[in-house]
């Protein structure tokens, strides 16, 4: 069997929960109820490897809208094949909020916020319909929960969406693992090991690669010596099936705390 190709009942791959009913969402019923400003963000969110890139990409070309990214890694520049950018997914959809700040840097959730800020004024100043699309659900609820982030010197909330639509994208647990592994594939045959190589032979110390976590965590423990390659991609893999099991524990529990969340099967 080969490396990436995990097994639905291998150890290490937490089971998923029931999943929700589906739903069709209307984009003109979206269109109108943001014009009649009963909607002044759409939310579409979801675990890895779910569609939700795509789904968020369609609605845009549907409502002639604008993506704003929720993803904590993709922010960072040249860091392309292990955060899954897949820009070209986006075709001639404006997209914001990806490559701003340089790989090796953090970058905090009030810093997320104030960035958020700017770029969904923007957005709305032109009358065009922003949707965020993301599956960190701390940075997702960091600008439409915002009460739940609250600081001196913060974004103040009148400045952050306060009616939002969300969006969920499912995926069966087969299936979520089924993709999470062939992306893994994927993206070692494009040259994630090399990605990150260059970006330590760059000058980014490898403890800054590994605070980002999963690829640049295993692959630079790779490049490093301290994993061989089957163990890493082994490790790799149940690592990323557990942060999608997370992802969705994270996004059941928004609504447990009363988040109406609209699933659909992208």
């Amino acid at each position: 069997m080969n490396k990436t190709e995990l097994l639905p009942d291998r150890p290490g791959i937490p089971p998923m929960a029931k999943l929700p009913d589906p739903e069709t969402i209307d984009p003109a019923a979206l269109l109108d109820a943001y014009r009649r400003g009963e909607i002044d963000l759409i939310c579409v969110l979801g675990p890895t490897a779910s569609g939700k890139t795509r789904y968020a990409v369609q609605l845009a070309h549907a409502l002639k809208g604008e993506i704003l990214s929720a993803d904590s890694r993709q922010i960072y520049r040249n860091m392309d094949i292990g955060t899954g950018k897949d820009l070209r997914e986006y075709g001639d959809i404006p997209y914001h909020l990806i490559d701003i700040v340089p790989a090796g840097e953090k970058f905090n959730i009030y810093q997320y916020q104030s960035a958020f800020a700017e770029a969904y004024a923007e957005i709305r100043s032109r009358g065009v319909i922003p949707i965020l699309c993301g599956g960190s659900g701390l940075w997702i609820e960091s600008v439409t929960r915002a009460y739940k982030f609250e600081k001196e010197n913060g974004v103040p909330a009148e400045k952050l969406p306060q009616h939002v639509y969300y969006i969920g994208t499912l995926v069966t647990r087969e299936e979520r693992v089924a993709r999470i592994d062939r992306r893994l594939e994927e993206r070692l045959q494009e040259g994630l090991v090399e990605e990150i190589r260059g970006l330590l032979d760059s000058g980014i110390k490898a403890d800054d690669l590994i605070y980002y976590g999963l690829e640049y965590k295993f692959v630079t423990q790779y490049v490093l010596g301290q994993l061989s390659y089957d163990d890493m991609v082994v490790a790799l893999g149940n690592a990323i099936h557990q942060f999608a099991k997370r992802q969705m524990t994270w996004f059941r529990g928004m609504e447990r705390d009363g988040v109406r969340i609209h699933w659909v099967k992208p």
